[in-house]
This record gives structure tokens, C-alpha cells and sequence, in this order.
């Protein structure tokens, strides 16, 4: 997070007013548990720090605005410790796919971790154990694969696999859960206020399932950035919830993997997006 506090030419550069707003911000970011960032001085409208470094500021010596974004190493996203490979269309041998005849291929993009020839993998939520036998990048077959690549894969054994369903790591020692029931922080989109007993179509990485609304636990405060009790979310709330899902889906918390610990939640009597959950942990 970069903290570009600008107008610093109306305060006559004056470093405690930065100060003081620097200050301020630590707070908040301390709340939302935001622990790297940095607070540059600018003058937009003068250039002053934006490109090069500004001799109004003789008391602040760190880079200028650009400077800081072009030399900044942002940590990727992406997890790569463990496997996730949702499953999104089955490819059967003569639909151009390669392969043997009677082979079957798995294709989707993968959402984590690194999949490689011979791995010993499990196909979830069905907990079947196979190994990966051929790995393919549209014509291309490769050794191994990762993020966020979309392939398709054979497995060494006939199982019945089809989309909605995800390949993991067999010895994952951080194995998603497979749950019909999930704890998460939803940001509600919907008109139509979100309680308890309401009924929504669920989508999960290439997964679509019905999931009911057991329970709205709090609501967050945006002012005070804090979680108060609440019975029901409004449009544009963010809240946490529990939901029942009609079918069990492989989830990971969303600290862990961005793909498999989203969701959305759509109206079905208007296919309108409703709200945005994250799995919580």
C-alpha cells in the first residue's frame, strides 16, 4: 500500500501536517491488519515528488512516487505450494484433445500449486486416489504446469470425474476442506436485503450448487471498522454468514488461494450477482 498524501504546496510543506496524516493512517491500517506499506509527500500540480524527488521537502528523504512504484516487487498472488486444479470441461478422445483413443482428459486452469507427470493426486469431493499420466497446454505436453496455465490432464485410472470436480495433491499436507457448509465474509450487491432462510444458486470455481442462508452473523462497522451483531445484510454491507450448499464443494480459506476461497452468490429468479463471499478460514 502506498499512502500518497498530495496538496502538500497549499500547507506550505509543512512536515508535521504530514506527519499527523501519516499518523492517522497508521491507525487504520494497524485495524485492517495492513502492515507494509509507505507515505510519500506530493505536489500533484507542481510534479513535486510525483516523478523526481522535490526540493520543497528538504526533511523528507525517500523516493518520489514513481520512483517507489517502478522499483516495487509485489509478491504474486498465486499459491504455490498446493495443488488446485478445478475441473471445467471433460474432454473425451475424437473431440481434438490428442491422446489415446479411449483416453479422457480433464481440463481447466490451474488454481494453485505445481502439477507434474507422474504425481499422485486425489479428485475431490469423491476422495478418489490416481496418478497424472500426460499434462497439455493446448498442443503443447509438458512436464509440469502451474498458475495460472490452463491444461488438461489424462489420470492412470478410469473415475468418474466431471466439471465442478477438482484434483489436489494426494499427500497436501494443507488439504482443502470439502464442506457443504461455509463460514464467510460476504459483501452483499442485492437490492433485496440477505437473512436467514433465503435460497441462492452458488458459484465456486467451475462448481454451481444451491445454497441456503443458515445464519448473518455480524455486520462491519466501515466508520469504526468494526463487526456488530446483525440480523441482515443490505445492499452494499459486508458481513459474515454461514451457508448450507446443496452439494459439498473443495474450499480453501481465502487468505490461502484468491480462486478457491471466492464465491459469488446469484439471484435465480433474476440470474442478477447478489453478493461476493470469501471463504473465511
Amino acid at each position: 500500500v502506498v499512502l500518497a498524501i498530495n496538496k502538500m504546496d497549499l500547507v506550505g510543506w509543512d512536515e508535521a501536517v504530514f506527519d499527523g496524516i501519516a499518523l492517522d493512517f497508521a491507525e487504520v491500517a494497524g485495524r485492517l491488519g495492513i502492515t507494509d506499506y509507505v507515505a510519500i509527500p506530493l505536489s500533484a500540480l507542481r510534479g513535486d515528488n510525483v516523478v523526481e524527488r522535490s526540493t520543497s521537502m528538504p526533511w523528507y528523504d525517500g523516493p518520489a512516487l514513481l520512483e517507489y512504484l517502478e522499483g516495487l516487487e509485489v509478491a504474486s498472488s498465486h499459491d504455490f505450494e498446493h495443488l488446485r486444479l478445478p475441473v471445467q470441461y471433460v474432454i473425451l478422445a475424437g473431440d481434438g484433445g490428442g491422446g489415446h483413443h479411449d483416453e479422457r482428459r480433464y481440463a481447466g486452469q490451474l488454481a494453485g500449486g505445481v502439477l507434474r507427470r507422474g504425481d499422485e493426486v486425489l479428485v475431490l469431493p469423491a476422495g478418489l486416489r490416481t496418478t497424472v499420466t500426460t499434462i497439455a497446454e493446448h498442443e503443447t505436453w509438458l512436464d509440469e504446469a502451474f498458475p495460472p496455465q490452463s491444461v488438461s490432464v489424462a489420470l492412470a485410472d478410469h473415475l468418474d470425474v466431471g466439471r465442478g470436480d477438482m484434483i489436489v495433491g494426494a499427500e497436501d499436507a494443507g488439504a482443502p476442506l470439502v464442506t457443504q457448509e461455509l463460514r464467510a465474509t460476504v459483501c452483499w450487491m442485492s437490492e433485496q436485503p440477505l437473512v436467514a432462510g433465503r435460497r441462492y444458486a452458488i458459484k465456486h470455481t467451475s462448481r454451481t450448487a444451491r445454497a441456503a442462508v443458515t445464519e448473518v452473523h455480524d455486520c462491519l462497522d466501515l466508520d469504526a471498522l468494526e463487526h456488530r451483531p446483525a440480523d441482515f445484510l443490505a445492499m452494499n454491507q459486508i458481513g459474515e454468514v454461514t451457508l448450507r450448499t446443496s452439494t459439498p464443494l473443495v474450499v480453501d480459506p481465502f487468505a490461502r488461494n484468491r480462486v478457491t476461497g471466492r464465491f459469488i452468490l446469484v439471484d435465480e429468479a433474476t440470474n442478477a450477482t447478489a453478493g461476493a463471499g470469501m471463504v473465511l478460514g
